[in-house]
């Protein structure tokens, strides 16, 4: 059974209720988890490979990956107001991926007698969003070589390969469309900083140096340390034994009017 690191101290009995409930599907690289705009009841959690979170430009725009989803990680709606929600981005398999589709009624249900799920899923949220500020910034602030060098270095975290550095199944568009820049561009720098011999390929991978690029990718800590910091709670059963009878008030109150 799959066990997810924020759910480690969940009662047993409730832990596999929540995987009998979810439904793993697998997607193949460039497949569609999710479109924008469409109604979904489930949140995404990466049980293996890397999936792509994609804003939609305009006609002439192209479309701009804006973060990764990697494994043990989830994509979330906007809210949990309601156990349903509209996905505002699309969601596609950068590589092979294991996708575990987790009713969102379960999770909300699973926060509001786990504070710890629910501090954990926040965590997870903000560490995200910093990486995606850090990503605008470094957009917005770099030359063309200095942020594919940092793209690189990221990939190497995001998607291992065998032998290491990255996956080579990224394909240069997707590195084009993550940091801003022309896929033209980004093939002739890497043309060049191979050149350089900074960068070599093999049949697995595209390797960096381990010092390629000095990085700010906090947020790309292990999950496991990422909630290191979260102590466990054991709780009692999620539905108490009482929890369906009536108020005490109102017990034996035959006659009694409902009005203040």
């Amino acid at each position: 059974m799959y066990l997810h690191p924020l759910i480690a101290n969940v009662p047993p009995a409730e832990r596999a209720a929540l995987v009998q409930c979810s439904e793993l599907r697998s997607y193949r690289r460039n497949d569609i988890v999710v479109m924008a705009d469409d109604w979904t009841d489930h949140i995404y959690c990466v049980a293996s490979g890397l999936l792509r979170v994609v804003a939609h430009g305009r006609e002439d725009g192209g479309d701009v990956t804006t973060d990764f989803i990697r494994q043990d990680d989830f994509f979330l709606g906007p809210s949990f107001a309601e156990d349903r929600y509209q996905a505002m981005q699309t969601l596609i398999a950068a590589l092979p991926s294991s996708v575990y589709l987790v009713p969102v009624a379960a999770v909300r249900k699973l926060c509001s007698v786990y504070p710890e799920v629910a501090i954990g899923l926040l965590g997870l949220a903000m560490k995200r969003m910093a990486v995606i500020r850090g990503q605008l910034r470094r957009i917005s602030a770099l030359s063309s070589e200095d942020l594919v060098s940092r793209v690189l270095h990221q990939l190497t975290q995001l998607a291992p390969a065998v032998t290491g550095g990255y996956d080579k199944r990224i394909t240069q568009s997707v590195i084009a469309s993550y940091s801003g820049l022309s896929r033209e561009v980004v093939n002739k720098t890497m043309r060049d900083m191979e050149n350089r011999g900074l960068v070599r390929r093999d049949e697995h991978g595209v390797h960096v140096a381990a010092d390629f690029a000095t990085t700010d990718f906090g947020g790309l800590l292990p999950i496991e340390e990422n909630l290191s910091h979260i102590a466990p709670r054991q709780a009692g059963p999620m539905f108490a034994p009482d929890m369906l009878e009536p108020p005490r008030d109102l017990r034996g109150g035959a006659g009694k009017s409902g009005r203040p």
